[in-house]
């Protein structure tokens, strides 16, 4: 029997008239012809409508069969809406009755701006809002963040150094520096410079993240991939990392419902976002200056005991410290780097993760 044969799906949906009624296979080869025309567009919203709960599910989602079935209308609805106020509407009551909302978040993604927009802004505002709903509204809105990364920050509050904000490297590729960057005086300058501006003076309250998340498929993503896909899309180079543009992000983050982001932006929260993203930002940068003076310099003499010393000091403080090690590490052979490595081995206010890195290193020989 096929998983939502007639049998299967509630009576208010086997009472409908054809197509909407028909198991699958035929339903599936009627919709296929059927003419979308503003009175069957109307009959398939009706037909969702008549299969809706009277109120959302407390617990578990929709059975099977009429989310299949749900799906197949949904996916007809989006091929050439016309009433696009009542499709989005239905399409924003399916999600919230937990019925084929995937097909539903992708029909109003497909509605665009302004009712599919409008719509999502709603769902994801409410508990237990779906990352993909989030995703989709934040791909309709990137044109807004396209005009605001073509505004210069004039008048801006700058919240990193100097030399980072010279950076030509974008954030969306990471902050990367090219593989095949000639280590010539000027690039080994500014690595230097850039280290020493971004330097922690002290321990991060909150450690930066490593630049990639290395969770499973069962883990739950953390909530900071969210706002760095934002912050990433507003701010794409350094020279934009200002305090209003961070503000302006974390208020973005708010309306699109990503979990813990402060909702006043004058309050105290606010300001702890701003300061620990400027912090990961600058971060992020000295990660990916440590990975090329680690991976890609083949002059020894370009590892001074200064620049070991700041990767010691940033592996200490919890900025960028996987990387940091990692470069100490590359470059062990160096008496320095490995007096570093010993002191961060047996530096017992360290997570232990980075001890065992630095320790496990030092064993390979």
């Amino acid at each position: 029997m096929l998983p939502d044969s007639d049998d299967l799906l509630p009576a208010t949906v086997r009472a409908l008239p054809p197509p909407w009624s028909d198991p699958a296979p035929e339903r599936g080869r009627a919709l296929e012809q059927l003419p979308h025309t503003e009175g069957n567009e109307q009959a398939a919203l009706d037909a969702l409508v008549a299969a809706l709960p009277a109120t959302p599910p407390d617990t578990s989602p929709n059975p099977d069969p009429l989310t299949h079935w749900a799906g197949d209308v949904l996916r007809w609805l989006e091929q050439d809406p016309h009433d696009q106020v009542r499709v989005a509407d239905v399409a924003e009551r399916c999600i919230g009755h937990g019925l084929a909302v995937h097909h539903a978040v992708d029909l109003l993604g497909s509605l665009g701006t302004p009712h599919g927009e409008t719509a999502l802004l709603r769902v994801v505002r409410r508990a237990g809002a779906s990352e993909e709903a989030r995703d989709t509204l934040r791909r309709l809105r990137a044109r807004r963040y396209d005009v605001r990364t073509r505004q210069p920050p004039h008048g801006e509050e700058p919240l990193l150094p100097g030399p980072a904000r010279d950076l030509p490297y974008s954030w969306p590729s990471g902050f990367q520096w090219p593989q095949d960057l000639p280590e010539t005086d000027e690039n080994l300058a500014r690595a230097r410079a850039l280290l020493e501006a971004c330097a922690p003076t002290g321990p991060l309250p909150d450690p930066t993240p490593g630049p990639e998340w290395e969770g499973t498929e069962d883990d739950e993503p953390p909530a900071w991939l969210e706002i760095r896909a934002v912050l990433r899309s507003l701010m794409p180079y350094a020279r934009l990392v200002t305090r209003e543009r961070l503000t302006e992000g974390m208020r973005e983050c708010a309306l699109l419902g990503i979990p813990g982001v402060p909702q006043d932006p004058g309050s105290e929260d606010a300001e702890r976002f701003v300061q620990r993203w400027a912090a990961w930002i600058a971060g992020w940068i000295a990660g990916e200056v440590f990975t090329w003076l680690g991976m890609y310099v083949d002059d020894e003499s370009a590892i001074t005991p200064g620049t070991t010393a700041l990767a010691e000091q940033y592996a200490h403080n919890g900025m960028a410290a996987e990387q940091a090690v990692s470069m100490l590490l590359w470059w062990k052979t160096l008496p320095h780097s490995r007096e570093a490595l010993t002191r961060l081995a047996a530096d017992g206010s360290l997570p232990a993760h980075l001890r065992e890195l630095a320790a496990n290193g030092l064993d390979e020989d």
